[in-house]
């Protein structure tokens, strides 16, 4: 049943893309020139997935510096560059390039739709993308800088007011960083306003919004909470570069402006963009769980419900960033109460894939396994931010290694988590090849007992007082062998990272042929061939449930029969 044709589907070449005919250099045109959502997603994934091994080789570095106290394996200037391009790196050229990489490639194919409304912008979104993660990247080579290793930014992933000011930041690193910014956020705009566009007006017949896979439907809320976030983001870069270079004084304290009005216009950017982050991850745990549970999903009215729910109330919990700049009591409060409410929807999603794995027939494949780790990750994620919520015990832990671990938490527990789970269930469908089992959990294991390691053991950093962002420490503090621990557990994350790219390259070329549906899944996607031609579907489909590919296989499934 799993290979089955289905009429939509049609009669294509499935020859593997790497077997492909023409030269090299006609096949490279292609992928330059290509306006095929397929072919972008692909590029959007491999770009990312790059940065994904230069970020970590950054983490690496900064781990081997606070191994020991005193260190000196990097200098204080060197540190803070490395410190900065890590995270910058992370969130936006890994994170959000990546999840909408997914998009890009699967949106359309879920929907029942031939591209993406707008092909060409789709295109010119990637290479915008793209140009900001190199313009980044040049200024390591960009001219010397102030500690003699060329221009790379060293203000930290945040650049707080006043050190971007020129009397602090006198290289051009700074700059490098707010045009690789504003480059890159310009093209994650294009990307958002073109899957919203393809949502609304371009679903298949038959697909209502409460028909649509719940992928398709995170994308939309996540989409549209972009155009939102990076907005105030650009605004800030482009105020940056006025105080910078025309005498502007938005955040010259001593010409009567305020650094508190970057803080406030990078966190109005900065936490809503968790959720457009770990929301894409929600859904690809929406997809992979009731797949390998072999039940529906649980509750689908309400997923879709506190989806949109957390977009909202996620604009209104920036400030608990800024619980120590001295705002008033009735805006502590506020804040308190709106970062507590943000944690029902996101409970209620937790309870909901419980739900569904709850009496469910498991089968616990390399994708199930990152999504199960998921869930319980993420939920720990949950409860320290609830914690980091409170005004008061935010007082002890602000810019605390407790900060890090939590954040960690969400941004690896749960979004990297979640990103190998999607590398892994829909490989097949790309490449028309079944990544390696075997490699593929000796990933998950030791990327497990690393992330645990790295992240749990930070927790306790954090309660015994270790600031953030420093660049060493003395060897009195009570911190020598945690640290040592935390290491440890980052260089075990950088193997099993390691075995993961071996993976994707060796089953690519010897890889075990997938078929169609190799999971036996229910949307769209699955029943076209594997890779899907350019054109996805030789005639329009028409559904008429939440799980088309199953209705069509099982007929006689009694389970199938709701709207």
């Amino acid at each position: 049943m799993a290979d089955q044709t289905l009429p939509i589907s049609g009669s294509v070449d499935v020859t593997p893309p790497h077997a492909a005919a023409g030269t090299f250099l006609e096949r490279l045109h292609g992928w330059v020139v290509t306006v095929d959502h397929k072919k972008l997603g692909i590029l959007y994934v491999v770009y990312s997935l790059i940065f994904l091994l230069v970020g970590g080789a950054e983490a690496l570095a900064i781990r081997i510096q606070l191994m020991i106290p005193g260190n000196h394996f990097l200098t204080a200037a060197t540190y803070n560059q490395f410190f900065t391009m890590h995270g910058t790196t992370m969130v936006f050229l890994v994170g959000m390039p990546i999840l909408f990489g997914f998009a890009n490639y699967l949106v359309p194919l879920m929907i029942g739709a031939r591209d993406m409304a707008f092909p060409r912008l789709n295109a010119f979104s990637f290479w915008l993308t793209a140009l900001g993660g190199l313009l980044l990247y040049f200024s390591f080579i960009g001219g010397p800088g102030l500690y003699g290793m060329g221009a790379a930014p060293d203000v930290g992933w945040f650049a707080y007011a006043p050190l971007t000011a020129h009397v602090f930041s006198p290289g051009n690193g700074t700059d490098y960083w707010a045009l690789a910014l504003i480059v890159s956020g310009f093209g994650t705009l294009g990307t958002a306003i073109n899957i919203v566009a393809t949502i609304i007006s371009m679903r298949c017949k038959g697909m209502s919004l409460l028909r649509m896979p719940l992928f398709a439907w995170l994308m939309l809320v996540v989409s549209a909470l972009t155009l939102v976030t990076i907005t105030p983001l650009t605004a800030a870069q482009f105020m940056l570069l006025i105080d910078r270079y025309l005498g502007g004084h938005f955040f010259d304290t001593q010409a009567g402006g305020s650094a508190l009005v970057w803080i406030h216009f990078f966190w109005i950017f900065g936490h809503p963009e968790v959720y457009v982050l770990v929301l894409p991850a929600f859904a690809i745990a929406n997809e992979i769980i009731p797949v390998f549970s072999r039940k529906a999903i649980f509750g689908y009215p309400a997923m879709v419900a506190a989806s949109v729910g957390i977009a909202f109330v996620s604009l209104g919990v920036w400030a608990h960033h800024m619980f120590t700049v001295g705002m008033t009591s009735v805006s502590n409060a506020f804040f308190v109460l709106s970062t507590m409410l943000v944690g029902i929807p996101t409970g209620i999603k937790i309870f909901n894939w419980l739900a569904t794995m709850w009496g469910g027939k498991i089968r616990f494949a390399t994708p199930m396994l990152y999504c199960t780790a998921f869930v319980f990750q993420f939920l720990i994620a949950g409860l320290t931010g609830i914690i980091l919520s409170v005004a008061p015990w935010d007082w002890q832990l602000h810019n605390s290694y407790f900060v890090i671990a939590h954040f960690h938490y969400v941004l690896v527990g749960a979004i990297v988590f979640n990103i190998f789970a999607a590398i892994y269930y829909w490989y097949p469908k790309v490449t028309g090849r079944m990544m390696s089992e075997r490699l593929g959990k000796w990933n998950f294991w030791l990327f497990l007992i690393g992330f645990h390691v790295t992240f749990d053991t930070m927790h306790f950093l954090g309660f015994l007082g270790m600031p953030r962002s420093i660049y060493t420490y003395e060897p009195n503090r009570g911190w020598n062998g945690l640290n040592m621990v935390v290491s440890i557990g980052a260089f075990i994350q950088g193997v099993a990272a390691l075995i993961f790219v071996y993976n994707l390259v060796w089953s690519y070329f010897h890889g075990e042929v997938a078929g169609n549906d190799p999971w036996d899944a229910w949307t769209l996607e699955w029943a076209t061939p594997s890779p899907p031609p350019d054109y996805n579907f030789a005639t329009d489909p028409e559904v008429k449930s939440r799980r088309p590919l199953w209705d069509l296989k099982h007929p006689d499934d009694p389970d199938w029969k709701y709207e």
